[in-house]
C-alpha cells in the first residue's frame, strides 16, 4: 500500500502538538522535563488506541448498503437480518466493527460478506496478529511468549492462542507440503517441468539428519503398561548452494582448510523441511521439496550426511545419480573414538591418529580399514570403525570431492538441527505432542527458509475457506 507522505506529516504534527502540550502541562517542576522513554511509551500507547479505533472505523466503512438477499454457498438465498458488530484481535488489540449480516437459508448458516472480504473470524485474532503470535511461538516457549508479546504489543494475549497460532501455521506449512507430495508424484506436472524448469542450479547440495524431541508419554504397541517411548527422532532436510568465503571474512577454521588445499565454501539460500516419520514417508517430502529447487535437473548434485543408513538409502532411491559424501567431521570423529580407546599414551595416540587422518584426508580408506582391523581384535571402537568405513569407503573419497570444490561437511543440516530442534523444541521442561512438535517445528523451518510469507498469505484467507 501506498501512503500520501503529507497526509502522514500532517497527522504527526498532530500528535507532536498533543504531546508538546501534555509535557509542557506537567507540573512546574517537571515541565519539559519528561524522559523520552516516557514519552515513547505514551506516544507507542497512543498509536496503537488511533490503530485500534482507526481500523474498526474503517471496516465498518467499507460495509457497503446491503443487498435484501444474497446467495447462499448451498445454492439457496440468505436473507439481509441487519447491522451486526464483531470483534476480532488486530495487531492494535481488540476491534469492533459492524456489518451486515445474512441469514434465513434452509441450511440454517448466516454469513457477514464483510468478514470474508476482509478475511476475518469474529472473535479470532487477524492474519496480521496471528503472524506475529507465530513469530513468537517459534522463537520462545510458549509459557514465554505472552510476557514478550506484550510489552511490544501493548496488551496481553494468552500462552493458548500463541499456541494454537503458531500450530496453525505449521498445519498450512504441512498442508502446502501435501500439495507438494501431490503435485511430484502427477506425471503430467513431472513433464511440464521437464519441458519448462525454469532456473536450475548448475550445482545443488542436499543433507539430511535427525534429533531427538520428547512426546509426551504413549503406550508402546506390545508392551507392558509401564513401557513408554518418551523420545522420537524429528528428522530434518536441506537445500542449499553454496558460495566460497571472501579472504576477509574467513574463520580460523576456515582459514586452516585453505592451508590443506582446500577451499572454503558457506551454504547459502538454505530451503529446510523437517517431520516426524518413518524414512519412507519423509521420503515422499525429499523428492516433493527437492522438485521446488529443481534437485532432480540439477547437473551436478551432491547430498551430504553422516553414515546412517535411512539417509543413503533415500538418496540411492529418489537421486541415484547424486555424489554421495559422508561428512569429514563425523568420519574424523570416528577415527578419534579409536585412537582414545587403543592408545591410552598421547604420544602413541597422537601418532596413531595423525597417519590415519592423513591417510582419510587424501582418499586412502582401504589404508584407514587396514589401520582399524589391526586394532579390532582388542577394541570394539576399532571394529565399529572398520565397518563404518568399508560401508561408506566410496562416500570417503576426500582427495577427490576437494579437487571438484564440493564442500565435504553437513554442518548446515547439523545447524538446521540446532536451530528448529534444540533451540525451540527442547527448551527447559518441554514436552510435546507429536502433532504440536511437528507443526511448531515446520513453522521454524518455514521461517529460517525464507517462507514466512508465503504461509502469511495462507493464513490470511483462512476464513475463506473454512
Amino acid at each position: 500500500m501506498n501512503y500520501n507522505i503529507e497526509t502522514i506529516n500532517g497527522l504527526a504534527q498532530q500528535l507532536a502538538e498533543i504531546f508538546k502540550v501534555a509535557v509542557m502541562e506537567q507540573p512546574k517542576a517537571g515541565a519539559g522535563t519528561a524522559l523520552i522513554a516516557e514519552i515513547e511509551n505514551g506516544m507507542r500507547e497512543a498509536l496503537r488506541q488511533i490503530g485500534e479505533q482507526a481500523l474498526g472505523m474503517f471496516l465498518s466503512s467499507m460495509q457497503a448498503t446491503p443487498d435484501s438477499e444474497i446467495d447462499c454457498p448451498c445454492g439457496g438465498k440468505l436473507h439481509y437480518q441487519r447491522m451486526r458488530p464483531a470483534q476480532v484481535i488486530s495487531v492494535f488489540g481488540p476491534v469492533t466493527y459492524e456489518r451486515a449480516y445474512y441469514a434465513g437459508c434452509a441450511c440454517k448458516q448466516g454469513q457477514a460478506p464483510l468478514d470474508e472480504q476482509f478475511g476475518l473470524e469474529p472473535g479470532a485474532v487477524t492474519a496480521g496478529l496471528a503472524a506475529l503470535l507465530a513469530l513468537a511461538g517459534i522463537e520462545f516457549s510458549y509459557a514465554g511468549s505472552p510476557k514478550w508479546l506484550e510489552a511490544f504489543l501493548l496488551f496481553a494475549v494468552s500462552e493458548n492462542t500463541v499456541r494454537a497460532e503458531t500450530e496453525k501455521m505449521g498445519a498450512l506449512q504441512a498442508q502446502q507440503e501435501e500439495e507438494l507430495i501431490q503435485s511430484s508424484q502427477d506425471e503430467a506436472a513431472l513433464q511440464e517441468r521437464q519441458r519448462h524448469p525454469g532456473q536450475v542450479p548448475p550445482r545443488l547440495y542436499g543433507s539430511m539428519d535427525a534429533a531427538k524431541v520428547r512426546i509426551e508419554p504413549r503406550l508402546k504397541a506390545g508392551r507392558a503398561p509401564e513401557k513408554h517411548e518418551d523420545w522420537r527422532d524429528m528428522k530434518v532436510g536441506c537445500w542449499f548452494e553454496t558460495e566460497t568465503v571472501p579472504p576477509a571474512q574467513r574463520s580460523k577454521r576456515q582459514r586452516h582448510k585453505v592451508q590443506r588445499q582446500q577451499i572454503p565454501l558457506r551454504a547459502k539460500n538454505m530451503r529446510y523441511f523437517c517431520g516426524i516419520s518413518e524414512a519412507e514417508d519423509f521420503g515422499k517430502l525429499l523428492w516433493a521439496t527437492g522438485c521446488t529447487v529443481q534437485a532432480d535437473l540439477t547437473p551436478e548434485l551432491i547430498f551430504l550426511g553422516d553414515g546412517a543408513a535411512w539417509i543413503w538409502n533415500l538418496v540411492a532411491k529418489y537421486y541415484p545419480y547424486a555424489i554421495q559424501i559422508v561428512d569429514w567431521y563425523h568420519a574424523e570423529e570416528y577415527l578419534e573414538g579409536v585412537a582414545g580407546a587403543a592408545f591410552p599414551d598421547l604420544s602413541e595416540r597422537t601418532a596413531w591418529l595423525e597417519v590415519v587422518t592423513q591417510a582419510l584426508w587424501d582418499g586412502q580408506v582401504e589404508q584407514v580399514i587396514s589401520a582399524c582391523e589391526a586394532l579390532a581384535p582388542g577394541y570394539a571402537a576399532a571394529h565399529r570403525a572398520v565397518t563404518y568405513f568399508y560401508n561408506n569407503a566410496e562416500r570417503m573419497r576426500y582427495d577427490r570431492f576437494r579437487a571438484a570444490s564440493y564442500m565435504i561437511g553437513s554442518g548446515t543440516v547439523e545447524s538446521g538441527c540446532k536451530q528448529i530442534v534444540t533451540q525451540r523444541l527442547k527448551l527447559p521442561g518441554a514436552q510435546w505432542t507429536v502433532a504440536g512438535a511437528v507443526q511448531t517445528a515446520k513453522a521454524r523451518a518455514a521461517w529460517l527458509s525464507e517462507q514466512w510469507r508465503t504461509l502469511c498469505d495462507r493464513r490470511s484467507a483462512l476464513p475463506l475457506a473454512i
